[in-house]
């Protein structure tokens, strides 16, 4: 794993920080520049349209779905106002405390729904027959912490609900089948390695809402079509027959890249990087227990959280170990181009506080 990243990574700090934003793979970096460097010269991008369709190819099997069940965006935040507008006013949606906004927001700004917030681990146990949907991040941005997502799904079946969950700080370490869920999305500029500007969403076979009527792609454009070149004036004739119906306009240059990205992540192996991660990880939580420090709990996850710390990520920085400062907490990042003297090297600069 190490020597592997050793020649696609080139990090010039102790770079920590995954959960904010992953590091590019060099592959990636020299397929964005060269599409950039095709649009200076006056060579046409559109040939680069193919990237988004391998980039879809390559996320819908890093989660379990059939490419036809995978839509390409750019937020996580478009589509939970896709999802959003689908309910029928008086809908009860559950979210957990804390969640991250863009998954919940949307859903706030129609007050004609009610949104119901508990704590996360209580989340299951809330769910009761008036809800209409459950939205929920599979890990939790600001602490790590991972959510019981087979009770939530049963739970969920057992009183007529659905299941949203935002997997933007689980896929590309945490396993994960998006078929056990109603709808997943996810941003990938963080674990999956990916520029900003990429995003999917995974639908239900029959590309219904919450309500069982049909998902109505309210933003679909030219993209949206089941001929995307013969879309590109008045309304659109036919819609594409897979969740490319919700797909936004890509940004190529992105997409140019992320499917590097995501191919990178697919050789290596979920299983395999969740294994690295979780190993450097637990080091530093031990790491903690000496020093006396006690993270927010949170087996199993690659991210750390330590409340009472977070001021001291400013100076972290100025040291070169970049870490974030969430909710009051330092929260340290492992993937898979971190080390054990990256664990070590915070680990001895927050000793000596």
């Amino acid at each position: 794993m190490e020597k592997l990243a050793a020649t696609h990574f080139a990090p010039e700090t102790t770079y920590l920080n995954t959960a904010s934003a992953g590091l590019l793979p060099a592959p990636a970096v020299a397929a964005m520049t060269g599409a950039i460097e095709d649009t200076a010269a006056g060579r046409s991008l559109t040939v680069h349209y193919e990237a988004v369709e391998a980039a879809r190819a390559s996320y819908g099997r890093l989660v379990g779905v059939p490419v036809e069940r995978v839509a390409a965006g750019a937020s996580v935040a478009v589509y939970s106002g896709l999802i959003a507008q689908s309910l029928p006013a008086g809908s009860e949606v559950l979210v957990a405390e804390g969640d991250f906004s863009s998954l919940v927001n949307p859903f706030h700004m129609r007050p004609d729904l009610t949104v119901r917030t508990m704590e996360l681990e209580k989340l299951p146990d809330a769910v009761r027959p008036g809800t209409a949907l459950v939205a929920v991040s599979a890990v939790q941005s600001a602490d790590g912490r991972i959510a019981d997502l087979a009770a939530v799904a049963a739970a969920a079946r057992a009183h007529g609900a659905r299941t949203f969950i935002d997997v933007s700080q689980a896929a590309g370490w945490l396993p994960l089948e998006a078929d056990d869920y109603d709808y997943t999305a996810a941003v990938c500029y963080k674990w999956l390695l990916c520029p900003r500007g990429t995003a999917f969403l995974t639908t239900p076979a029959d590309l219904t809402g919450p309500a069982g009527t049909p998902l109505t792609p309210l933003f679909a454009g030219w993209v949206s079509g089941e001929r995307p070149w013969d879309s590109c004036y008045g309304a659109v004739a036919e819609l594409a027959r897979s969740a490319r119906r919700f797909d936004e306009s890509p940004s190529l240059y992105s997409y140019v890249a992320a499917r590097h990205s995501l191919a990178l992540v697919e050789e290596l192996g979920v299983e395999a990087i969740g294994a690295h991660d979780r190993a450097l990880a637990d080091r530093f939580r031990t790491g903690l227990a000496d020093l006396g420090h006690t993270p927010v709990p949170a087996e199993g996850s690659a991210i750390v959280s330590v409340p009472g710390l977070g001021h001291h990520a400013a100076r972290l920085a100025e040291q070169g170990i970049q870490v974030s400062d969430r909710a009051g907490n330092l929260r340290a990042a492992f993937h898979l181009y971190n080390t054990g003297a990256d664990v070590d090297r915070l680990l001895e600069t927050v000793g000596t506080d």
